[in-house]
């Protein structure tokens, strides 16, 4: 009698408690799933900003390795940069600066279209100035480039070289506004990404 008493305690769980189990897992995964998309947001965006910033170090050592511009007859050794545009934030452009003029000719120039993936767009360009580090949106595409020996970057927007400033800063955002990331270019050369 003593065994069967023993048996019975140990059958397992009742219909409650796994009722009570499956609750609590399908709370967990509508919170989890919920949450994904958003979480997706930010490391797409994140990205993003990663490959932006590798493309501008691409053209940096471009300039410095002194690459041979095979595309283009008559420049052997231009300078190479990356050209922001916020009215056409879907997309920048890598290019060979032939004529060293820091500027961007469409024409003549272009290397390679970029598209940014996923409704991604570039929302805005600044350059940040000063200690207490002020930024105003510039009004006219950046052009960043590089120039060999130097690894510094020249920065370029509106028929003049921007002179004084931190750096620039050029701001990725999601097309649902809910994440973004920062691309920091310094005249340095350094790059950074939050």
């Amino acid at each position: 009698m003593a065994q069967s008493k023993k048996i019975k305690r140990n059958r397992g769980m009742s219909y409650v408690e796994l009722i009570v189990v499956l609750s609590i897992f399908a709370i967990m995964s509508a919170i989890v799933s919920f949450n994904y998309g958003a979480f997706q947001a930010k490391v797409d965006i994140k990205s993003l900003a990663s490959d932006i910033a590798l493309k501008i170090v691409e053209a940096q050592k471009s300039s410095l390795s002194g690459l041979q511009s095979t595309s283009f007859a008559g420049s052997l050794k231009p300078s190479f940069g990356v050209y922001f545009d916020t009215s056409t934030s879907n997309q920048f452009i890598y290019f060979a600066d032939l004529n060293n003029n820091n500027a961007f000719d469409p024409i003549t120039e272009t290397l390679q279209t970029i598209a940014i993936p996923k409704n991604d767009t570039i929302s805005k360009i600044e350059s940040c100035v000063g200690a207490r580090v002020v930024c105003t949106q510039l009004p006219s595409p950046l052009a960043i480039t590089f120039s060999r020996p130097s690894s510094n970057a020249v920065l370029y927007s509106g028929g003049v070289i921007l002179a004084g400033v931190s750096y620039v800063q050029i701001t990725i955002v999601a097309p649902n506004g809910t994440s973004s990331a920062l691309i920091k270019i310094y005249p340095s050369g350094r790059i950074q990404v939050n």
